[in-house]
C-alpha cells in the first residue's frame, strides 16, 4: 500500500498562511532572509509563531529553512534562533549545514531535521549517511532525472522529498553584481531596492525569448529558471514510489497562482490515493494551471527526463 504523501508549498506572507492550507497545503516551508535562502517571504520569529499557532490549528506542519551559508557572525546568532524555533514548536528545519544539525540536537532535539543541499543530493547512500546522523529526511537535487528518482525506493532510511512544480535557482553569488553593474553603467537603483519586488530579469542574445528572473537580498544575488517544473502529468510516477513530500515552489508567484497550482495537485494526489490501480491524468487538471501560468514562462518537465549534467 502506498503512503500518501506530504503536499509542501512555500508561503510568503502571514497572509498567505490560511489560504494555502485551504487550498490543500499539509505542510509550509517559511523562513527569515538571515538565515534562510531564497525564501518566498522573510518570516520575524513573531511570524513564525504566528504562522505555527494558524498551522497547527489546522493539523498543518510548518517547516523553517536555516540554508544560508553561514558565516562565523551567523553561527554566534545560531542557538538563541533554533531555541527560538523550538520554542515556536517548529515542526523541522531544513539544512545544509553540520553546525545547524548540532545546534538542533543541543537546543531543540524535538524538532526534526530535513537535509537539503541542493544539487549534491544525488544518491541514497550520502541521504542515509546523514539520516544516522539525524537527519529525517533528504530532499533531492533537482538535477535528478525521473529513473533516478523512483530508484531510490528501497535504498533510502529517511524520508524523500521532490521539488513538482514551480522555479529552480540557477546561479548563486554572496556578491551584489546586480547593483555594481547598474553603478557601473551610472544607473540610479530606484528605492535602493533590487529584491524580488523589483521585478528584474536577464536576458541572453542567444535566447531573446526567455527572461531569468534575478534578485538581490542580504544573501547576494541569485538568477531563477526562465521557465517552470510542472510534472502533474506524471506525478503518479512520485507516487508509486513513495516519495514522501511534494514541493511547490511559490518563490516570485502570486498567491492567486499558487492556490490553484495547490488545489490542483491536491485533487490528483487524492484521486490517486483513493484508487491507485485505476487512476488516469486529466487533462483539464493541467488546463486549470495553465490559465494562470505567465505566458512568459513554460511549463515543462525540469531535468526529470534530461540526462544527468552538472
Amino acid at each position: 500500500m502506498v503512503n500518501k504523501p506530504e503536499l509542501l508549498v512555500t508561503a510568503g506572507s502571514l497572509n498567505e498562511i490560511e489560504p494555502l492550507i485551504n487550498a490543500g497545503a499539509d505542510a509550509l516551508l517559511i523562513g527569515n532572509d538571515r538565515f534562510g535562502m531564497r525564501l518566498a517571504g522573510n518570516f520575524s520569529i513573531e511570524d513564525i509563531q504566528q504562522a505555527v499557532a494558524q498551522a497547527h490549528a489546522r493539523q498543518v506542519k510548518v517547516y523553517v529553512s536555516l540554508q544560508s551559508l553561514l558565516s562565523n557572525d551567523l553561527l554566534d546568532a545560531l542557538p538563541d534562533y533554533v531555541k527560538a524555533l523550538g520554542n515556536a514548536c517548529v515542526d523541522a528545519v531544513e539544512f545544509n549545514d553540520p553546525s545547524v544539525l548540532m545546534a538542533v540536537k543541543t537546543y531543540a532535539p524535538q524538532m526534526k531535521l530535513h537535509w537539503n543541499a541542493e544539487m549534491t543530493t544525488t544518491n541514497y547512500a550520502t541521504a542515509n549517511y546523514w539520516g544516522r546522523r539525524g537527519a529525517n529526511r533528504v530532499v533531492f537535487a533537482r538535477e535528478l532525472n525521473m529513473d533516478e528518482i523512483t530508484g531510490m525506493k528501497g535504498h533510502l532510511e529517511v524520508e524523500s522529498q521532490v521539488q513538482i512544480h514551480g522555479m529552480t535557482n540557477i546561479y548563486h553569488s554572496k556578491r551584489s553584481l546586480v547593483g555594481s553593474y547598474m553603478l557601473h553603467q551610472g544607473r540610479p537603483i530606484e528605492g535602493g531596492s533590487l529584491g524580488k519586488e523589483r521585478g528584474l530579469f536577464l536576458l541572453e542574445a542567444e535566447r531573446p525569448g526567455e527572461k531569468f528572473p534575478i534578485y538581490e537580498d542580504i544573501n547576494g544575488t541569485h538568477i531563477m529558471s526562465s521557465d517552470d517544473i510542472c510534472i502533474l502529468e506524471d506525478l503518479h510516477f512520485l507516487l508509486e514510489a513513495g516519495v514522501n513530500s511534494l514541493k511547490v515552489e511559490g518563490l516570485l508567484k502570486p498567491l492567486s497562482y499558487n492556490e490553484t497550482v495547490v488545489r490542483t495537485y491536491r485533487q490528483s494526489i487524492d484521486t490517486y490515493m483513493a484508487d491507485p490501480a485505476n487512476y488516469k491524468y486529466q487533462e483539464q487538471d493541467m488546463d486549470n494551471i495553465r490559465k494562470v501560468q505567465n505566458s512568459d514562462r513554460e511549463l515543462t518537465f525540469g531535468f526529470f527526463y534530461k540526462e544527468q549534467v552538472y
